[in-house]
């Protein structure tokens, strides 16, 4: 069977998909992207489950495109004698196409945002708290979120409720060169440090024989995949902190991060996807552009809360704080300092609270 007949006579399928807020406009080339794991062809491949014949999904990473390359395939005549409207290529990279064919649609699924004139970008994260428990099996909130905490963002982990070692260790090794092995195990071992690229080459090459222009390139290819986050200081400019794209996989990868690391990872990861730009405040949290400080602490009581925030006052009177949000584990409480206000969530509430102000 010719190859481009078998494609379009047996589309891939998805047994396992998790719902998202994402979703395709229904008209124009788009480019879809997003860091490796993220959910993509997940998302693409619900999508296809509803397409007709007029749509030809290609995937470019399938092993039968080695020996034969897309471009010495008769695409275009394909099109032409199937009548496909609608091209979707998957796991796109710039240039592997000189010349696109002539389609009503295309969708482009790749890692990072193509620069190509007329398709509308769209970028998908992880998942978020309320996409997780969207799908969440658990009737109690605090076990939902101690699956949350376990499984993390992922959506091919978070549909597992066992454990998902094997699972990381599988993404881990397959997703990611021998050299980019070696540079994420530093990056996740300095997960939530100020952090300079040089300071990750130098730290690497304490451990890995790596080049100095591999690491300098591939932690700017990390940052353009959204798989990496460099978050600016309020205070100083040197050393901005850096944030993986996922807690679990950090976790996995290394056992060096506290409880309190990974919770903070946390909630910058949830204001970096609700599209809040935000910087921190030195170590005091992270201020928005609206001057609200959310500070990460999860165990904290209102009275630890108030006596640090009576000797750090003067800090945020300095730097014009106009609220602050505790994000705690599992406490509510509330007070004003002066006529600041304070007001502590838990997470979970917080979390959809952005939400639906997004909304």
């Amino acid at each position: 069977m010719d190859l481009l007949e078998h494609y379009h006579t047996h589309p891939p399928q998805n047994d396992h998909y998790i719902v998202r807020k994402t979703t395709l406009p229904a008209d124009g080339n788009i480019n879809l992207y997003g860091a490796r794991g993220c959910g993509k062809t997940a998302l693409v491949l619900d999508y296809l489950k509803n397409r007709d014949e007029h749509t030809l999904y290609i995937d470019l990473e399938d092993p039968n495109l080695i020996l034969s390359t897309l471009d010495t395939l008769p695409l275009q005549a394909f099109i032409e004698e199937y009548g496909i409207r609608e091209l979707i290529l998957d796991h796109y990279e710039p240039g592997m196409i000189d010349i696109f064919p002539d389609v009503s649609r295309i969708i482009l699924i790749s890692r990072t945002h193509v620069e190509e004139k007329g398709y509308q970008p769209i970028q998908l994260f992880p998942l978020d708290y309320e996409e997780f428990i969207a799908f969440e099996h658990s009737n109690s909130a605090s076990a939902a979120f101690n699956h949350f905490l376990k499984a993390g963002t992922l959506p091919a982990m978070a549909g597992h409720t066992q454990n998902t070692t094997l699972k990381m260790k599988q993404f881990f090794q397959q997703q990611f060169s021998p050299n980019e092995q070696s540079l994420i195990l530093i990056l996740a071992r300095y997960n939530t440090q100020p952090m300079t690229v040089h300071q990750i080459y130098t730290f690497t090459k304490e451990y890995f024989r790596i080049s100095k222009d591999f690491v300098y390139s591939a932690v700017k290819r990390f940052e353009q995949e959204g798989l990496l986050y460099f978050i600016d200081n309020a205070i100083k400019r040197s050393g901005k902190k850096m944030i993986m794209y996922d807690f679990a996989f950090v976790k996995y990868l290394t056992a060096h991060q506290p409880f309190g690391t990974q919770f903070d990872s946390m909630i910058a990861l949830t204001l970096i996807k609700h599209g809040i730009v935000v910087k921190t405040l030195g170590i005091h949290g992270y201020i928005t552009s609206d001057n609200e400080l959310i500070i990460p602490a999860p165990f904290e009581s209102e009275e630890s809360i108030w006596v640090k925030s009576q000797k750090k006052f003067s800090i945020y009177k300095k730097h014009g704080i106009a609220k602050i949000t505790i994000v705690t584990v599992a406490n509510n409480y509330a007070f004003n300092i002066e006529k600041l206000h304070f007001e502590a969530m838990p997470f979970n509430e917080w979390s959809i609270a952005h939400t639906e102000s997004e909304d």
